[in-house]
């Protein structure tokens, strides 16, 4: 019997056994069926969140004017999209910064697939957070639960819905990877505490909330780590705790406003060129915190050689080794709050007390 005849009994013996897996010994073609009762309880459990949380996830779509090279029109052009999620009844919706960044015209897609124009609220590029309105019915509207980041631990179960290369309403599962991690936001600020988790995240996901196993919001999609820019397993959130710190004063202000010590501080590249430890004063400003401390900025001599002031090296006994370092200590405060400066100024350390001042506006 030749090679060939062999291979091809084989594969006929190989058809003919997979034909009668399909059928019982009556000669009937078997059904497999499936009962709720053999979903598993962690089946369950993200069936239901998904279900219930599906309604408070947006779709977030941005587009922008560009001008025409040669006719000179101006046209909208799609920009970019990415995912939200509903604050509350009001029509606000809450998403990340990079998401409606540059974008002349944003629309919100609701879970009914209703679309509706969305208005600027507020941003916080810090933070990678952004607020917007839409003038949809309450009844549309279905608010997320809040949860609390500090009680989160690593290997708790997480799921992330939102809209990845615009499929619209994807849920992924997984579980917190890691806490307290620190990513860089567009204005090259930190983002501290942020959650890592391994719960696939893609562009498009961004903007949409990560939920606990009883569907509560515990963080705000926003980053993924990878070369190629698709999930390999990495992804980060902001946690909702400083979501919930952050959002009420985009409503309020449209910004977040953070108490001033009133003076102006030289770039971290040009204190590391010049081999400067610390937050170097350039200059105070009049009537303000630091003037009225007694905090001095960069001088002059007769000559015109630049003279250095003061540098912060420390704040409420914290070290300062940055300008993010001071933002984020600042951010903790309250305008009013008394706090303790210390600079170094000419080889030695002095302490000063200043007072916050509200931010003008």
């Amino acid at each position: 019997m030749s090679t060939r005849t062999k291979f091809t009994l084989a594969f006929l013996l190989i058809a003919f056994s997979v034909v009668l897996l399909r059928f019982d010994f009556g000669g009937k073609p078997r059904v497999t069926t499936y009962s709720p009762e053999a979903i598993l309880a962690s089946e369950k459990n993200s069936i239901d969140i998904f279900r219930n949380a599906s309604p408070s996830v947006v779709f977030v779509t941005n587009t922008a004017i560009q001008r025409n090279l040669f006719s000179l029109r101006a046209m909208e052009i799609p920009k970019g999209s990415g995912s939200g999620y509903i604050w509350d009844k009001n029509g606000y919706i809450v998403t990340n910064y990079h998401v409606i960044h540059g974008a002349s015209r944003v629309q919100i897609t609701l879970s009914d697939h209703s679309s509706w124009d969305a208005k600027l609220v507020g941003v916080a590029p810090d933070k990678d957070l952004a607020v917007l309105k839409i003038d949809a019915p309450g009844s549309k509207l279905e608010p997320l639960t809040f949860g609390d980041s500090k009680m989160l631990d690593v290997g708790q179960k997480v799921l992330a819905i939102g809209n990845p290369f615009g499929l619209d309403t994807t849920l992924t599962v997984g579980v917190i990877s890691a806490l307290g991690r620190e990513i860089e936001s567009v204005t090259k600020r930190k983002i501290r505490g942020v959650i890592q988790t391994d719960a696939a995240i893609n562009p498009g996901n961004s903007g949409g909330p990560l939920l606990d196993s009883s569907g509560r919001l515990i963080g705000v999609n926003t980053a993924i780590y990878s070369p190629n820019g698709s999930s390999v397993g990495i992804g980060f959130a902001i946690p909702v705790n400083t979501v919930k710190k952050i959002v009420p004063q985009l409503i309020k202000n449209g910004r977040v406003l953070r108490p001033v010590l009133g003076m102006e501080t030289a770039t971290d590249q040009w204190a590391r060129w010049n081999k400067i430890r610390g937050v170097v004063v350039m200059r105070v400003l009049n009537g303000l915190p630091a003037q009225q401390a007694g905090l001095t900025g960069l001088s002059r001599s007769r000559y015109g050689e630049l003279l250095l002031g003061d540098v912060i090296v420390a704040f409420d006994d914290q070290a300062v080794h940055n300008n993010d370092e001071l933002l984020t200590m600042l951010e903790s405060r309250q305008p009013g709050d008394l706090v303790r400066i210390v600079v170094q100024r000419g080889g030695k350390k002095h302490t000063f007390k200043v007072k916050l001042a509200a931010p003008a506006g």
